[in-house]
């Protein structure tokens, strides 16, 4: 099905496997974005030169340039455009946080489903064009979350929240309905993916939920979707 947010978005996918190309980039063609392939770094900055992608999907082991290398380039020439979703070996951690503190904005790890990668893309493309539009307040049934002032009201009261717990309830209200893992909002809240104890995660829902929910014990906004993680309901 194709996504509304995806029509005419273009999306490069750089990996030196011409099956993972093929068949990450149908995907993303059924899913409505429009698809380019590399099969190194050169030539994914070759081709990014004319006309940069809205995404670039980057295997970190390429030959020649290895995809750091490409994100720093692209990063020098584009500013921070395009956004980039890291290809990397499974239990690599140490390629994934170097990739990470080095400004892409999501990795996966190989082997992948290619449905997954595409609920990414969409995820990240969301996420970065909401960056880039005016940050009107958000509002849901008496709940005001201003993330210019950051500031939080419930029922026209001001709610104080911790730096954390704001920038946690601000980034699932800006996505309602989309499910996160503990372990997304630790790289995509905390920018650590890494971090050693995601339990955090847990102790700040369980604090936000008793500063702006009715009834903490049957949580109407910030719901529990069991064995996977947290979503925002509007």
């Amino acid at each position: 099905m194709t996504s509304p947010s995806a029509e005419s978005q273009s999306v490069l996918v750089v990996d030196d496997e011409p099956t993972i190309r093929e068949v990450v980039a149908r995907y993303l063609e059924r899913a409505g974005y429009r698809a380019a392939l590399a099969g190194d770094g050169a030539q994914a900055i070759a081709m990014c030169a004319p006309a940069c992608p809205d995404l670039v999907v980057l295997d970190i082991m390429l030959p020649g340039l290895d995809g750091l290398e490409v994100m720093r380039r692209l990063r020098e020439a584009h500013g921070r455009a395009p956004a980039i979703i890291l290809l990397t070996a499974k239990g690599e951690e140490s390629d994934r946080i170097v990739g990470l503190r080095r400004g892409a904005d999501d990795y996966i790890a190989k082997p992948f489903s290619p449905a997954e990668l595409v609920a990414r893309v969409e995820a990240v493309l969301r996420r970065t064009a909401s960056d880039e539009q005016p940050t009107a307040p958000l509002q849901f049934d008496g709940i005001c979350i201003d993330r210019v002032a950051r500031t939080l009201t419930v029922d026209s009261v001001p709610v104080a929240l911790t730096l954390r717990e704001f920038d946690l309830l601000a980034f699932l209200a800006a996505n309602p309905g989309q499910v996160f893992s503990r372990d997304q909002l630790m790289q995509l809240v905390w920018q650590c993916s890494y971090y050693s104890d995601s339990s955090t995660v847990t102790v700040h829902i369980r604090r936000l939920r008793a500063k702006i929910e009715p009834d903490p014990d049957s949580p109407r906004f910030i719901q529990t979707v069991w064995g996977v993680g947290y979503r925002f309901c509007p």
